[in-house]
């Protein structure tokens, strides 16, 4: 009977993750082609080549800034490179959104270096040009900043685990130090690359903030506009069911990758690479490369935020901002149960019943994580707010009372919406956690008389509590940053802190914007550092001799 109500629990968990996007799709083609054709003639080609323009930038620089940072600091010992193990993951902690208000804020024509140049110049406005950072490239240098993490922390994962026996064969060959890495270190690491990028380009098309701030016309702006500018419900199903399908198929594309990455092996040969040591100017070059994505996606934007939160002379501790502050928590906290433990159900699910019906269920509960916040958001909204309409109908026919909205704008409809968008966060550190698990443990338990109940409670709760407190945290924080859901679907009167920081900057108050944008950074701080300590704790390799090199990449002069 217990191991009944789990399985069910859990297929209700994912069927609810799976249903906006269902409804998403069926609102769009169930609208008239009227609206379609419309869209078609107007901006529907604007938005297709703004938003293959901005992937394919953010792809390119986030591959090749996350890539070559986690080539030298998993390869090579150089100033500060134990440092930059950590530095270089903090970008991701940083909004996007608020990264563009910052360089907003600094580059714009009243800005620090706007005003600096023309003071030292004697330059009148109209007398020298300067590159607008409110522009479709500039969002693009403000995604790369905060995105690149993603495709960093997986290479250095792959890089890390391969062997220098294939290397010390192909320099053998006669192969060149750049040839051994594009021939050898860098195709064995291809998969790992390519699922970070296409993590980047989910996140990329995601996006509303930024885009939304420098007024470049994507697919999401197009959604939110369509919705409450336009009133137009089946224009905006209809928009998102375009995102829909180019999302779902980076998920598929994303899915094939990780299969891939799972058949490599590190396979025999003579162990780990050991760090060699770069000294002179290649070893300041490195430290150069990855000081600046450091320094350009969280140093200097911490100091432009803070001075310009001491300029707004707006406080955290003002009672208004706590307001926004427990909204924030609220939805953060309570998303981050809900998600956690529907994402604990299917997990446990799987354990208990491997097979496809299982691998089936957690993709399908994951898939929210490949769509934008947007598309979750009208994929909700639209039937709530249709069955709203048809209760208020009923009520007011029958008993002349009218019931108004009861679901569309409640607090909980935002919290499923932040389940279904971010539950992917959650399965995937649990996944990770119960792997770790002898499956001789479960077994144990049940040759001692334990239920599937017994099992998750007594066994498997305990073991995870680790687990359990890094999901919660990654889901926590991924809330607190989410903007396009959340703008959409808040209830009346009930504003979180990124929402105050999109209308703060939507008003050009750029410096009010800071208080509650720093305040997002510094709780996104907390699962980067542990990120951190997980890849220090898990990535320890053995020290082998090393010898001084004198090139690059792999210190020989080839």
């Amino acid at each position: 009977m217990g191991a009944r109500i789990l399985n069910s629990a859990a297929w209700a968990a994912a069927l609810i993750c799976l249903a906006p996007i269902v409804a998403a799709m069926l609102a769009a083609l169930s609208g008239d082609l009227t609206t379609w054709r419309g869209l078609v003639a107007t901006v529907l080609p604007g938005y297709v080549a703004n938003t293959l323009m901005l992937v394919s930038l953010v792809a390119l620089g986030a591959a090749a800034v996350g890539t070559g940072a986690a080539w030298m600091v998993t390869m090579y010992r150089f100033p500060g490179s134990r440092l930059f193990e950590v530095l270089l993951v903090l970008p991701l902690a940083f909004p996007a959104y608020v990264l563009a208000y910052a360089y907003t804020d600094l580059l714009s024509h009243p800005g620090a270096v706007q005003t600096a140049l023309r003071a030292v110049t004697g330059w009148g406005p109209r007398d020298y040009w300067f590159p607008n950072i409110r522009s479709l490239p500039g969002a693009a240098i403000m995604l790369i900043c905060v995105l690149y993490p993603y495709v960093y922390l997986l290479a250095r994962t792959a890089f890390a685990q391969q062997t220098a026996s294939a290397w010390l064969a192909s320099r053998t060959l006669g192969k060149g130090p750049w040839q051994s890495f594009f021939r050898v270190s860098l195709p064995m690491a291809r998969p790992a690359i390519v699922g970070g990028v296409l993590l980047v380009i989910m996140e990329t098309i995601a996006d509303y903030g930024t885009v939304a701030h420098f007024s470049v016309q994507t697919f999401s702006t197009g959604i939110y506009q369509a919705w409450f500018s336009m009133g137009n419900r089946a224009a905006a199903a209809q928009l998102a069911l375009c995102l829909l399908a180019f999302a779902l198929l980076l998920a598929f594309l994303e899915r094939i990758q990780r299969g891939q990455a799972k058949s490599h092996g590190r396979g025999g040969g003579q162990g780990l690479f050991s760090r060699m040591e770069v000294t002179g100017l290649q070893g300041w070059c490195m430290t150069f490369f990855c000081f600046l994505p450091v320094l350009v996606g969280f140093l200097l934007p911490v100091i432009i935020l803070t001075k310009m939160a001491v300029v707004s002379g707006q406080s955290i501790l003002h009672p208004r901002y706590q307001g926004f502050v427990a909204d924030s928590l609220l939805l953060a906290g309570s998303a981050a149960l809900l998600t956690v433990t529907c994402a604990l159900l299917i997990t446990f699910r799987g354990r208990l019943h491997p097979g496809r019906s299982s691998r089936t269920m957690t993709m399908l509960a994951g898939l929210g994580y490949s769509v934008p916040g947007g598309v979750i958001a009208v994929g909700l909204l639209v039937p709530f707010a249709a069955l709203d309409n048809l209760i208020d109908d009923w009520m007011e026919a029958a008993f002349g009372i009218s019931t108004g909205l009861l679901f569309t704008g409640s607090i909980w409809l935002l919290v499923v919406a932040c389940m279904a968008r971010f539950m992917a966060a959650g399965l995937n550190t649990l996944d990770a956690g119960l792997s770790s698990v002898s499956p001789t443990i479960d077994a144990a338990a049940r040759t001692l008389g334990r239920t599937p109940p017994g099992l998750l409670f007594q066994v498997h709760l305990p073991i995870l509590k680790g687990s359990i407190l890094s999901a919660m945290l990654i889901v926590f924080v991924d809330v607190m940053k989410e903007l396009p859901a959340t703008l959409i679907m808040r209830p009346f009167g009930f504003d979180t802190l990124a929402v105050q920081a999109h209308r703060l900057a939507s008003d050009e108050r750029l410096n009010e914007a800071a208080v509650p944008s720093l305040a997002i950074v510094a709780i996104g701080l907390l699962p980067v550092i542990m990120v951190c300590r997980r890849i220090a704790g898990g990535q320890k390799r053995p020290k082998l001799p090393t010898a001084v090199p004198t090139g690059l990449p792999d210190g020989g002069t080839g």
